[in-house]
């Protein structure tokens, strides 16, 4: 179902395409709406997105695979099952140390995606 937002109610995976979202990155906007935004990111080993930060709070669940992660100058190597929360406007970043892929949730949902 479509709404004014996005794509709400029963989301099927295979309905959606992947896109290019940089050097070795491609990512998948699966389903948001005004308040919240679901997108699968994979990683090709060493594909970076680099530091820099937004409104938005986001909390990304590492899927597969293992990333450093930024969060304002602090780094952390993080694992599948691990999980990262970023704030609004603070400077984060991730380098895939694999193939890797994670699932980021914002609040509210980014308008520059769509």
């Amino acid at each position: 179902m479509e709404n004014q937002f996005g794509v709400t109610g029963f989301i099927f995976n295979n309905d959606h395409q992947w896109e290019k979202f940089g050097e070795g990155i491609r990512r998948k906007i699966l389903g948001y709406e005004k308040n919240i935004m679901l997108v699968a990111v994979e990683f090709k080993k060493d594909a970076a997105a680099n530091i820099h930060k937004h409104p938005h709070t986001q909390i990304s669940h590492i899927v597969r695979g293992s990333f450093e992660v930024t969060i304002n100058d602090e780094k952390r190597i993080m694992k599948a099952g691990d999980v990262f929360l970023v704030l609004p406007n603070l400077d984060h970043g991730v380098t895939a140390l694999e193939e890797s892929m994670l699932v980021d949730v914002f609040t509210p949902y980014r308008e520059d995606f769509v």
